[in-house]
């Protein structure tokens, strides 16, 4: 897979390091082709990653979802919603996104050294 990163370290190392493209290679286990191909780019903007923008789609439930484990915290453990029943009260409300989603959000909002 080609990164941003691996990229830049070829570039390093060749530019920079001033070594050669088969030590390049040998040190990263790249074909020589990549590593050749990768050099002679012109590089005509500065490499960034690839953010998209799409809202996700817990995103309309944050809120709910939050005030729900606000109102689970003051409960005692044993009487504390699953994420499993926030999903189905949230498939309720029109929520279409996936189960695993939905667990990560919870894990992060419930780790005490995270109150937000």
């Amino acid at each position: 897979m080609i990164t941003i990163a691996m990229i830049g370290k070829v570039k390093r190392m060749y530019f920079r390091e001033k070594k050669s493209i088969r030590e390049i290679v040998r040190l990263t286990s790249l074909s020589r082709n990549t590593g050749r191909k990768w050099l002679k780019a012109a590089v005509v903007e500065e490499l960034r990653y690839r953010h998209s923008a799409a809202p996700a789609k817990l995103t309309p439930f944050h809120e709910s979802l939050k005030l729900a484990l606000k109102g689970d915290a003051h409960r005692p453990r044993h009487e504390r919603r699953t994420a499993r029943a926030l999903h189905s009260q949230m498939q309720a409300e029109g929520y279409g996104g996936g189960f695993s989603r939905v667990t990560d959000f919870v894990c992060v909002r419930r780790t005490p050294a995270n109150p937000s």
